[in-house]
Formats: structure tokens, sequence, C-alpha cells
């Protein structure tokens, strides 16, 4: 059972980058999947979630607001990151993973790693001039 990322690689500062992440329907449905990256040298660090499919509540990380947009089309069981006017310091291996929905709607709990039970591969995002 793996989540399957996508869409990573090299842009300029100030360009746009979006991540995909897929599964079956039975590994999708009813959880809610959050991003989280890691540069080199750091910890792994969320970056944005969404819930699952019944309620589609999004939620970030302060540094991505405003920049980074989660979405999810439960067509293609599929979840988006479209990353826009991105910066130097977004440079990080980029991951996806799956968590119960409650995990998310609590504050204290939901960039909790280990409360995230499947996961991507990774996608390295690399923002540089």
């Amino acid at each position: 059972v793996q989540l399957q990322a996508s869409g990573g690689g090299f842009v300029e500062p100030g360009g746009s980058l979006r991540l995909s992440c897929s599964a079956s329907a039975r590994v999708f449905n009813n959880y809610a999947i959050g991003w989280f990256r890691q540069a080199p040298g750091k910890e792994r660090e969320g970056v944005a979630c969404i819930s699952s499919s019944a309620d589609d509540n999004t939620y970030y990380t302060e540094s991505v607001k405003g920049r980074f947009t989660i979405s999810r089309d439960k067509a293609k069981s599929t979840v988006y990151l479209q990353m826009n006017s991105l910066k130097t310091e977004d440079t990080a291996v980029y991951y996806c993973a799956r968590v119960s929905p409650w995990v998310i709607k609590v504050l204290v709990t939901r960039w909790a790693r280990n409360l995230y039970d499947v996961w991507g591969q990774g996608t390295q995002v690399t923002v540089s001039s």
C-alpha cells in the first residue's frame, strides 16, 4: 500500500509547480491527505493537508499560506499541491501521506508524522536561479 507522489522538478524563484499524489480509491477515500517536505539537514515538516472527501477542509503551515493550494480530485483519487511564487527556501523533497480525518482537525495533531500511516516515495523540488 503506497501513495504515488509526482510533479517535482527544477524551477526559478517566483515560478510554479504542481505536485500530484495518487493511489487507489480504496487507499485514498475516507482519509485526509497531507503534504510534508524535508530539506537537507532539516526535519520533515507539514506543509498542507486536506480533509476526507466528505468536507474537503484545507489547512496550511504559515510559511506557504497564500502561495500553495491543496485540492482533491475525487474521481481520480488524486490530491494536488499547486505551488506558486516559489522561493529558494521551498527546496526540499516533498512527500504525501494518508491520515485519519480527525487528526488534521486538531491543531496539536495535524502535523504529527507518526499518525500518518501510508506515505509516498517523495518528489524533489528545487528552487534556484
